[in-house]
């Protein structure tokens, strides 16, 4: 599906060059002079490069629509993944870099994941948004560092290092962001 150039958000897959792309970043610049373009980051599906467009409202970009299924997560064997569809029963292995190296520490056993597909071949893994994890490990608070926001490290049981307010204690279960490893929230279960 062709799409205008000023059209393309974060996170669309587009054709360009002969290949499939992601876009990574956006910004909308408009110069002194000339007309206004959209500045495009692109990460390749494939090999992981990355690149910097620009595209004009004038210029049509390939949208590729993937194909999504729902898969659930079985186990790890080395740098291996197995899921299984949610509606097939048909598993597939796939490999850590597929799934994303800064991913794979928040799979769990029995996670429901979207897997996206071109033409029947894997390129991408979706994980939930949020997952719940216990905190392991937190430092103690520092004296005096309560007037404003301020934040402690602390160890995830996946063994990520995560900034956490100073409320929370080893043992307790916070909500981290699969996006970018942050904390969101304490669980509430």
């Amino acid at each position: 599906m062709k799409i205008n150039g000023n059209a393309i958000r974060p996170g669309m897959i587009v054709e360009h060059q002969g290949r499939l792309w992601r876009a990574v970043k956006i910004q909308h610049t408009q110069p002194g002079k000339g007309g206004a373009y959209l500045q495009v980051e692109l990460k390749d599906i494939r090999d992981g490069t990355k690149l910097n467009e620009r595209f004009r409202s004038s210029e049509t970009v390939e949208r590729v629509r993937l194909d999504q299924a729902t898969y659930q997560f079985l186990f790890a064997d080395g740098d291996m993944y197995t899921f299984m569809n949610a509606e097939s029963y048909e598993q597939i292995a796939l490999a850590g870099e597929l799934v994303g190296e800064e991913q794979v520490p928040y799979l769990q056993d029995g996670m429901e994941v979207q897997i996206e597909s071109f033409e029947d071949e894997p390129i991408n893994v979706q994980l939930p948004e949020h997952v719940t994890l216990e905190v392991t490990e937190a430092d103690a608070v520092v004296k005096g560092q309560t007037a404003s926001s301020s934040y402690k490290p602390g160890m995830l049981e996946n063994g990520v290092r995560v900034m956490v307010p100073p409320h929370i204690e080893a043992g307790t279960r916070i909500v981290v962001s699969t996006v970018d490893g942050t904390y969101v929230e304490r669980a509430k279960d």
